[in-house]
């Protein structure tokens, strides 16, 4: 066949797949529709994936810490219903492995769930976070962090004076309408949290970004006090920053030969021991994002087979009028790659605005930022689905139609 023989029949299997894209606007419309429909579900659902890794990261490294203290699993207690501080003697055991080689500093961390109210007489239930020093380790936004709280804690007896101070997030200070210089009725339990008044000193994001929900931080001992857990000095971590300079994985072996009973990971340790106590939520997210891709190619495909299957008697007809099989294919398949690659190219620029969009209402529903990453690669992937097996899929439709008899698809 000559070039311009096979130019000439290319044009005009360029104008026949074009017509008959509009001759019938409605349905290409809705072709349309649902490719770009199959390429969302593909990269917005595996942007949620790579969000959670992502997220965790992210949240393990805002905290600025270089090593994790723990003993034994995060848990929640069956009877105060707030964490399971495993850890004993935090204080102490902070102290101590500050004088390891090596070790800048230490901050022992507690999380317990409080009682939090403004008036003393409706109360909500909020995590609170206890910390150690005068809260440096916590970024503030509006106010001040509160005074050291050795004071209180007097080595171990809790017997100097409370501060009575606290810091918390922004959405707390939405919910209650406070600021800072109002007071927050705060304890572990109603009796606990109506007979201790709080003063708001500070604005702080730093743990509601970290847990994913709103926070009230105030000094370890003190949190200790108001939910009667000083007789243990329990806390759930002991957060350890290295001096400058210092080989991290060489100091978490001078600690761990310390602290055999204890349990030491960096970072990177943190975050998959956190993963693998999700591990049926990230199964079904990963479950999740499977299905999405096979559910993007059935959809794509079966999408295009009934767009070639809604033409066969005019493909039939045509086959009558003489054109070749291979030319009827290369039909179907023009519109297949056409509806394709308009379909995703319309999916891969809705993805960026709708991951935002995502955000947003993750952000107001857990508290955690970019939970919807989309990878480039992941727009390559759901723009090849729409293309590639848009144009196969209806390749294969029309051979298969083009194998029937005309005049029995005309009948």
């Amino acid at each position: 066949m000559s070039l311009m023989r096979w130019a000439r029949r290319a044009r005009g299997t360029t104008g026949i797949v074009f017509a008959q894209l509009t001759r019938n606007r409605l349905r290409t419309t809705f072709a349309i529709i649902g490719i770009v429909l199959a390429v969302l579900s593909t990269t917005l659902l595996a942007g949620v994936g790579a969000g959670v890794f992502e997220t965790g990261q992210t949240q393990l490294d805002a905290a600025d810490r270089d090593l994790w203290v723990s003993s034994g699993p995060v848990g929640i207690s069956a009877s105060s219903g707030g964490f399971e501080n495993t850890l004993y003697d935090a204080h102490v055991v902070g102290n101590e492995i500050e004088g390891i080689e090596g070790v800048r500093n230490t901050v022992p961390l507690g999380f317990q769930t409080l009682y939090v109210s403004d008036t003393g007489d409706e109360f909500s239930t909020i995590i609170g976070t206890g910390v150690t020093g005068s809260g440096d380790s916590v970024s503030i936004s509006e106010g001040e962090a509160f005074p050291p709280s050795a004071g209180h804690y007097a080595g171990g007896n809790y017997s100097g004076p409370m501060s009575h101070e606290v810091m918390i997030d922004t959405q707390t200070a939405e919910q209650f309408d406070v600021g800072v210089g109002d007071t927050l009725y705060i304890g572990g339990t109603l009796s606990s949290a109506r007979s201790n008044e709080f003063t708001v000193v500070g604005i702080s994001d730093t743990f509601s970004r970290f847990l994913g929900t709103p926070t009230v931080t105030m000094p370890l001992s003190e949190l200790q006090t108001v939910t009667g857990t000083t007789s243990t000095d329990s806390a759930t971590f002991i957060t350890v920053s290295v001096e400058d300079g210092a080989d991290v994985e060489a100091v978490q072996q001078r600690v761990q030969a310390d602290y055999p009973e204890f349990t030491i990971r960096n970072n990177q340790e943190q975050l998959e021991a956190v993963l693998q106590n999700q591990a049926l939520v990230l199964a079904g997210g990963v479950t999740l994002v499977v299905l999405a891709f096979i559910a993007g190619l059935a959809l794509t495909t079966n999408l295009l087979g009934l767009v070639v299957y809604q033409q066969r008697e005019t493909l039939a007809a045509l086959q009558a009028t003489g054109l070749s099989q291979s030319t009827l294919v290369g039909l179907i398949a023009g519109q297949g790659l056409v509806l394709g690659v308009i379909g995703g190219l319309f999916g891969v620029g809705l993805t960026p605005p709708l991951a935002e969009l995502l955000n947003r209402i993750a952000e107001r529903l857990v508290g955690f930022e970019g939970l919807v990453q989309v990878p480039t690669e992941m727009l390559f992937i759901g723009f090849g689905i729409a293309t590639v097996v848009g144009t196969v899929s209806a390749s294969v439709v029309a051979w298969r139609i083009s194998r029937l008899e005309t005049l029995e698809a005309l009948g």
